[in-house]
């Protein structure tokens, strides 16, 4: 439904101007079967959840479906596919599903992420990142004597470039070994520390052994890093505080379970 309602529906009710009058609990009435108001509204709160403004057009629309969804349930009752197993079991899970999503937002209202916790992780990724951020390339190879004789080629003048077509990093072959502006923390330790001991313009003069092989590494730039804001970044922190929060949550809640 998130495209609800669709621009054809919208069309069909544009000369919709006043619904007929309904009792409070009920939105309408099909084959005497009443539809309650309660799933209108709920149908609402999502368009509303999602930046759409109410009008009499949406509330026409809204009418619409539900009709038709009252309908063809009616339908698939008379032909008793609400009592075929697999049908019912799917019922279930979207029940439980639905349950389980309000449950969790309101874990989420009533424990909200404060400010402090949240310039606490800002700070801390802050201070993984370090100071500096730096340019690199590499190639990778899987034995030391390959890559001593890329090390050997780079001291005959071949260009980084060229020996990069050879890595066995994927990623990185095909930009001539450039792996992007990044921070030590983001690469394995031996990487990590040959990279932050170059010089710009530099590269190592022995092979770097890592769990992925050996590494010829250049170091093309370094500069100062440059952090966003935290009021930037505020909301993205949330939502990941708050999923970490869910998720240790959920394990405690299994772990106390009993599951026989």
């Amino acid at each position: 439904m998130k495209q609800f309602p669709s621009r054809l529906a919208v069309t069909l009710l544009a000369g919709f101007l006043a619904l007929p009058a309904f009792a409070a609990d009920s939105l309408a009435k099909v084959n005497g079967v009443a539809i309650p108001a309660a799933r209108a509204e709920a149908m609402m709160a999502e368009q509303r959840a999602q930046g759409v403004p109410e009008s009499e057009q949406l509330q026409g629309a809204i009418r619409e479906e539900l009709v038709r969804r009252e309908v063809l349930a009616q339908e698939a009752a008379k032909k008793g596919l609400d009592k075929k197993a697999d049908v019912q079991a799917q019922m279930d899970m979207a029940r439980q599903a639905i349950l389980i999503r309000a449950y969790l937002q309101e874990y989420v209202r009533t424990n909200a992420v404060s400010d402090a916790e949240l310039q606490k992780e800002y700070d801390a990724i802050k201070g993984r990142m370090g100071d500096k951020e730096y340019l690199p390339r590499h190639v990778l190879v899987e034995t030391e004597i390959e890559a001593k004789a890329i090390i050997a080629r780079l001291q005959n003048g071949t260009p980084f470039a060229e020996v990069a077509k050879e890595s066995r990093d994927p990623g990185s072959r095909e930009r001539g070994g450039e792996l992007g502006w990044s921070n030590p923390g983001m690469f394995v330790k031996p990487f990590a520390d040959a990279m932050v001991g170059l010089e710009k313009g530099k590269y190592t003069r022995t092979p770097v052994k890592s769990d992925f092989g050996y590494h010829v590494i250049q170091l093309d730039d370094v500069r100062a890093v440059q952090a966003p804001p935290f009021e930037e970044v505020k909301p993205q922190l949330q939502q990941r505080l708050q999923q970490q929060m869910v998720e240790r949550h959920v394990l405690e809640l299994r772990e106390k379970a009993k599951v026989e």
